[in-house]
């Protein structure tokens, strides 16, 4: 694992842990050498909303750092996946639900650069020989704390729940968007790694587990905090979450290696209430099951 932050007591026991700056060519090709990389796994970005209140970093990280990571992994014959995105779609793509392979003209830089990604990803495979391969995420579901995308507040609401009860969403009720818990983003990219490159027809593929709006989300919560209140104050995230896709047309992956998620938003809501409960101890927590 890499990064320029310095890492948690948690990241540096679980395993070796190096500074990398993307931006930095002769400090990735250093560690490639010096500890023998054959897979480059590169989630350096800036997310949506974050990218556009900081476009020139995002050009900055999301592309001039990609060319590096595309060079490193070309010169040193590397495997590389590069995580993709809803955001690679935009409002002239079908949306319900959103193919493999169709008009992508995003309108955020973020999703501007995840097509870069893409597309930059597919030369590299035709022109060297690179094994490049990419999986379009939807909203992650974790009990992180939330990082800057206009799906977060799928994880805010949670921990909201559990404290003040009340959570104020930036999105309006009926927005569907879809979204993937962790354990299933984690196990689907291990899987998608490890199918032989023959086996593939395509460079990158739709992945997502479930889709719901957070009216749906809030209903499935109040069957553990039932008196968990929900505010509506749409912002600018509305406008980027309206050109996303409602839900992922995800068949391809299926067909080609296999995917198969285990959680959908009943599922996600029992594991994330359980898991941060203990964080929390809310007072008045109703035990139940939501198969109730």
């Amino acid at each position: 694992m890499s990064d320029i932050n310095r890492a948690s007591d948690a990241v540096i026991e679980s395993g070796p842990y190096l500074y990398a700056d993307i931006l930095d060519m002769r400090s990735l090709r250093e560690i490639v050498v010096n500890y023998e990389i054959d897979w480059l796994i590169h989630f350096g970005a800036l997310l949506s909303a974050i990218g556009e209140a900081n476009i020139p970093l995002a050009m900055q990280v999301n592309i001039e750092g990609l060319h590096n990571i595309l060079e490193v992994s070309r010169m040193y014959k590397m495997k590389l996946f590069i995580p993709s995105t809803i955001g690679a779609f935009g409002p002239d793509s079908p949306r319900h639900p959103t193919p493999d392979l169709t008009i992508q003209r995003p309108r955020t830089i973020y999703g501007v650069s995840k097509v870069h990604a893409e597309l930059m990803g597919e030369y590299y495979h035709h022109k060297f020989g690179l094994d490049f391969r990419s999986l379009r995420y939807p909203g992650v579901i974790s009990t992180d704390m939330p990082g800057g995308g206009t799906t977060d507040y799928a994880l805010q609401i949670f921990h909201d729940a559990l404290t003040t009860k009340v959570h104020h969403c930036y999105l309006k009720p009926d927005t569907r968007l879809p979204m993937m818990y962790i354990e299933d983003i984690l196990k689907s990219t291990l899987d998608f790694l490890e199918v032989p490159d023959s086996k593939l027809t395509m460079r990158t593929y739709n992945v997502s587990g479930m889709d719901f709006t957070p009216q749906e989300l809030a209903d499935q919560i109040r069957k553990f905090v039932p008196d968990f209140e929900i505010i509506y104050n749409p912002d600018h995230r509305q406008e980027i979450a309206d050109s996303w896709p409602q839900s992922f047309d995800a068949s391809n992956a299926v067909r080609d290696w296999g995917f198969h998620p285990l959680y959908d938003l009943p599922s996600v809501c029992e594991v994330m209430i359980q898991s941060l409960t203990p964080r929390y101890k809310p007072r008045g927590l109703r035990k139940t099951s939501v198969k109730e």
